[in-house]
């Protein structure tokens, strides 16, 4: 019977982390998928290896048995069943949410999604007191703080780029005269997310200043390099992509900073939301084996590993609607625009962070290219688009917790 049960469990886990892919994933790589920087295949390519390493080697080989604090697990341990129920319920809960977004170029937070369907079978198992619904109320602000910082640093840096080398008489010469600092900027944000975000669960016990007084000289000396590669990138005859054909020479340079964003972008979602699917079922597993309710649980290498890979093969199997959304649909998207999408979300995620601030990868991307339409003028933007994705960052969390208060009050009716 625990054979069965754990066979379950896994294939529930996988479909949860294919979703994952489909929709979470599928919108970070959007942006680079849209303005031609790489193509699908190698942003599936890019995802299963970067996915994967985040996960194995910065995914945290502990985990809290119910992730985020939402629930106490001390409150399940004279019943260990109704967590192996509960997390069921969560996992499908989730799963089927985020699939049905996909499925609609919707592009959701798969977070939001699990917490929510975390409440709903904490409700009915331990009681609504037993919530942490502080916690609740400061995912749901996100939904503000998220998309509003994206879009006024990605909207920023664009006005930056639009005013300062696309626009003047020679934007080649702009673009070795501000690569410097460009590039400087570029790796410090991603080096910082890198340790703040992406290797967060190792640990790394060093000071935030420390951190940044350590990584300036290397950001710098990338910087130093910036004129000589933008020189040598714009003035050096090379075929283009077919996609990049039309492309101007600074585009196919801002073009080749998307192709190492997304690379970061690919690590640090390995490291950070796989867990989202690999948590329960990992807490599933305790339960099976020990028959007990602990408060953490190991997490074994190769429950990371496939996690990151059925990640980037859910990208793979249905996540182009969900990159049409954010790589065409919202708006057009060039590599130069693509590019301060990203640097904008990724540079919202690291502040936020730091600040302690809740805020989903999902609604700061999002934000980061409605910021980037706006520059560009209202015209720019599909407000019907937009008006659904908001509509369904409202709906997720009443959703899961309903839809997961249902399935726990099944299972639970059927099997105890």
């Amino acid at each position: 019977m625990d054979v069965v049960i754990l066979g379950i469990a896994s294939l529930i886990g996988l479909y949860m982390a294919a979703n994952i892919g489909a929709n979470d994933l599928a919108n970070a790589m959007g942006t680079s998928v849209g303005s031609g920087a790489i193509t699908l295949k190698q942003a599936v390519v890019i995802s299963i290896i970067g996915n994967t390493l985040g996960a194995v080697l910065a995914g945290g080989h502990v985990t809290n048995t119910i992730s985020k604090g939402i629930i106490d697990p001390a409150l399940l341990a004279g019943d260990p069943n109704k967590l192996l129920l509960g997390m069921f319920a969560a996992l499908i809960s989730a799963g089927i949410c985020v699939h049905a977004a996909t499925i609609l170029g919707l592009p959701v937070s798969t977070t939001h999604a699990i917490v929510g369907a975390v409440v709903g079978f904490g409700v009915l198992s331990v009681g609504v007191d037993a919530v942490t619904w502080s916690k609740v109320i400061s995912i749901a602000t996100s939904w503000v703080i998220s998309p509003g910082a994206g879009a006024f640093i990605a909207g920023g840096m664009y006005y930056f780029a639009e005013k300062k080398i696309m626009t003047v008489k020679d934007p080649i010469g702009a673009s070795e005269r501000y690569a410097p600092v460009m590039i400087f900027l570029i790796f410090l944000v991603l080096i910082l997310s890198l340790i703040f975000k992406g290797l967060k669960n190792l640990h790394i016990d060093i000071g935030f200043f420390s951190t940044v007084l350590l990584t300036i000289p290397c950001a710098a000396a990338f910087g130093g390099l910036g004129r000589w590669w933008v020189r040598w990138q714009a003035r050096t005859e090379f075929r283009p992509r077919p996609e990049q054909v039309e492309y101007s020479p600074v585009d196919r340079l801002f073009a080749q900073l998307q192709i190492l964003t997304a690379c970061y972008i690919a690590f640090a979602h390995g490291a950070n939301d796989v867990a989202n699917a690999i948590g329960p079922l990992a807490a599933i597993f305790s339960v099976v084996k020990t028959k007990t309710v602990a408060l953490s649980v190991d997490v074994p290498y190769w429950m990371l590993f496939t996690g990151g890979i059925a990640v980037g093969g859910g990208l793979l199997a249905f996540g182009t609607r969900v990159m049409d959304t954010i790589g065409r649909d919202i708006t057009e998207i060039t590599p130069i625009r693509g590019f301060c999408s990203q640097f904008g979300a990724a540079t919202t995620i690291l502040i936020c962070s730091r600040l302690g601030f809740p805020v989903s990868t999902t609604h700061v991307l999002v934000g980061s290219v409605v910021g980037v339409g706006i520059m560009r003028g209202m015209g720019a933007l599909d407000l019907r688009i937009l008006k659904n994705i908001a509509l369904s960052w409202i709906v997720t969390l009443p959703f899961t917790i309903l839809l997961s208060m249902g399935l726990y009050g099944l299972f639970t009716w059927v099997l105890l």
